[in-house]
């Protein structure tokens, strides 16, 4: 599925950008993210809101491939797994899946990693898949490029300390809608704050590889204990470690 050259720059830099990876069109996807932003708020799928000087908005969707057809197709069954796959050198299984919407007004992620916010596991891969275009303006990842091989320090949210932040060459990385980006869970990223009129929605599969297991349904139980304790910050808890920047709804 990937050429010699594009597993070198991924082993290099620790990210691979693609495109043309959709069994769907654009259109089509963005029409089932409208859906699946449009379930109620208490089914087994997992809605976060925050609160936007343009009020309250839906910020993250998870645990939502068992309902969508679409998604589930999409993430498990066709390109995208088939290049996880390679990338983690066995057959990929998906670990968790999230919809980050980051709607006009949506906040930013802190710098971080993300694998100390993946229990279970230690071979893991991110992937984002654009459903809206993202742009500078519209808070687009920032990426650091190299530095994926080991975990850096971190401050107390979980986070990468502010001194490793000042010491990184952090690069705008912007997609067009339906472009894949996939990334080790060790490359460093952030994004700011939607600043523009229009929205940046993107689905963030992670998968891990066969030889560790099928661990979704471990890592959701683990989230719902951890969100069921109560919080200690006065930001929105979306993940296992604090990188959301969003205030409480």
């Amino acid at each position: 599925m990937i050429t010699t050259d594009q597993r070198a720059h991924y082993d290099q830099h620790g990210w691979l950008l693609l495109d043309n990876l959709l069994e769907l069109e654009v259109d089509e996807l963005q029409h089932e993210v409208d859906a699946v932003a449009s379930w109620r708020d208490d089914g087994e799928w997992l809605h976060h809101y925050e609160m936007t000087d343009f009020g309250r908005k839906l910020a993250r969707t998870e645990n939502f491939t068992p309902f969508s057809h679409a998604l589930r197709a999409l993430l498990c069954d066709g390109a995208i797994s088939a290049i996880a796959s390679e990338l983690l050198g066995e057959p990929a299984l998906l670990y968790k899946e999230k919809i980050n919407y980051k709607l006009v007004g949506g906040a930013g992620f802190a710098p971080h990693q993300d694998k100390p916010a993946y229990p279970f596991v230690d071979s893991v891969l991110s992937v984002m898949v654009a459903v809206d275009d993202a742009t500078v303006e519209n808070g687009c990842l920032d990426i650091v490029s190299g530095w994926h091989h080991e975990l850096l320090a971190q401050d107390e949210r979980g986070c990468l300390h502010p001194d490793v932040v000042a010491s990184l060459d952090w690069q705008p990385t912007e997609l067009r809608a339906g472009q894949t980006l996939f990334f080790h869970a060790l490359t460093p990223h952030r994004s700011s704050a939607n600043h523009s009129t229009r929205d940046r929605r993107a689905l963030y599969p992670t998968y891990n590889g066969q030889s560790e297991g099928d661990l979704r349904d471990a890592y959701y139980e683990a989230k719902r204990l951890a969100f069921d304790a109560p919080a200690a910050s006065d930001r929105v808890r979306l993940s296992l470690i604090g990188d959301f920047e969003g205030r409480p709804a």
